[in-house]
């Protein structure tokens, strides 16, 4: 019998088709009630306000509990050109596939599907989810999340190894599928390593759902270069919620790429909670038609001399709409901390929207905290100027977009990621209204 929703039944079938350890499933029965007791969000809710989800449905959708979906193979974005150190792969959120070069395994590091490694590596992963870096009870997405992940992904980096090739972790989404993939990243003390996370719909799509999950922990003087390029159809409704945690003298760049989805709402988090941890977040987004892409920051900053370096950039056409809403948080405790937040807009259409909130909240007296926020329209004379050049004038606006986000391509260390995410960029860009 086959049980569709997320209905009791549903679960019941989702946790006897996986066969998993005894407190891994007492831990999916937690949040499942969780999840059961939590309202779907409204925008009675401060975080929810701009944030409008009452035409998702979620009983339109189904636990990914039988077998994988077959569809038209999809290459890649983020992978051109570049030799890597291991990659797996999720369609629908059920692992289809996954290697790891022997030189690494060899030196101790864990890498694949988070689903097949918990039989290996049960111990590890049962450390990390019951550190819990990301509250079940936060709202009813995290508790789903939670209860149901699947087709996810483990990283796992031995104290004092430096890995110098990327590894890459694919998702992809078929049609109306869902997509409940985790990503774990545990960074032992005086490692190094990069990650390339990125997701796509395979396909034709009219629809789908993810509901995600990304745990970075960083050990001490641990290094880690994280990608994250959101690809979905522009029919994928997209939750998520993030977050890293940085030791002592760690460092992490977290780049994110925003291009799919019908509706995103993600939340971001990076801790600082080691003294001496740095961080530094680059963003990319790019909406059209009537996309809307809500992203929810906290640079958190726990311990002293504490660095957080945070830029994200957002053009806009058509009918769409992005909402930033970022904080950086200083305890009492976080002394000389350095803080700094930037969010610019780019709107390419008199219909777009850009809501960008920024905010302080700082409890300590020896701090250097700045942030701010730019929304403004392509400068007529710049797109005259390059007409009068020879360019036509979406090749004039193509530039001028690409020049937009020049400083984060910049901040890219990883040719490929930045080639592809230019690309991408300049390939959604239309004609200026």
């Amino acid at each position: 019998m086959t049980h569709t929703g997320f209905t009791q039944q549903a679960f019941d079938a989702f946790l006897e088709s996986r066969n998993e350890p005894g407190w891994l499933v007492d831990q999916r029965r937690s949040a499942w009630k969780t999840f059961c007791d939590k309202p779907v969000p409204t925008r009675g809710e401060e975080e929810w306000l701009r944030t409008d989800i009452r035409l998702f449905k979620l009983d339109k959708f189904n636990l990914p509990i039988n077998g994988i979906a077959h569809s038209e193979a999809t290459e890649p974005l983020l992978t051109s050109g570049i030799s890597l150190g291991g990659h797996c792969a999720s369609l629908n959120s059920h692992p289809i596939r996954s290697h790891i070069e022997p030189k690494w395994e060899k030196q101790g590091v864990v890498f694949g599907s988070l689903d097949r490694l918990v039989d290996q590596h049960g111990e590890l992963i049962q450390r990390c989810l019951l550190q819990r870096t990301i509250a079940p009870d936060h709202d009813k997405f995290s508790a789903l999340q939670a209860a149901c992940w699947s087709g996810g992904t483990l990283l796992y980096v031995p104290r004092g190894v430096v890995v110098d090739e990327p590894f890459h972790a694919f998702s992809m989404l078929t049609n109306q599928a869902v997509d409940l993939g985790h990503v774990i990243v545990v960074m032992e003390e005086d490692s190094e390593a990069t990650l390339l996370c990125e997701s796509t719909s395979a396909g034709d799509v009219a629809g789908g759902l993810h509901c995600g999950a990304v745990e970075l922990i960083l050990g001490p003087r641990s290094r880690l270069r994280f990608v994250e390029l959101q690809n979905w159809d522009h029919r994928v409704w997209h939750f998520a919620h993030q977050k890293a945690v940085v030791q002592r003298d760690a460092s992490i760049q977290w780049t994110i790429g925003a291009l799919g989805g019908r509706l995103a709402k993600v939340n971001q988090t990076v801790s600082l909670v080691g003294e001496g941890a740095q961080s530094q977040v680059n963003g990319t987004m790019f909406t059209e038609g009537t996309q809307q892409l809500s992203y929810h920051t906290l640079q958190h900053h726990e311990a002293p001399s504490c660095r957080s370096d945070f830029l994200y950039k957002a053009a806009l056409q058509d009918k769409s709409r992005t909402v930033w809403r970022g904080m950086i948080k200083v305890d009492k405790e976080a002394q000389k901390t350095d803080g700094y937040q930037r969010n610019d807009n780019l709107l390419l259409s008199s219909r777009a929207r850009a809501d960008s909130i920024p905010g302080l909240e700082i409890e300590a007296d020896d701090v250097r905290c700045t942030h701010g926020s730019t929304t403004g329209r392509v400068d007529d004379e710049l797109v005259f100027y390059a007409q009068s050049r020879g360019y036509t004038r979406k090749e004039a606006i193509r530039m001028i977009v690409t020049g937009f986000f020049q400083q984060i391509f910049d901040r890219i260390t990883i040719d490929s990621v930045r080639q592809a995410l230019g690309q991408a960029i300049a390939r959604r860009v239309r004609d200026y209204d």
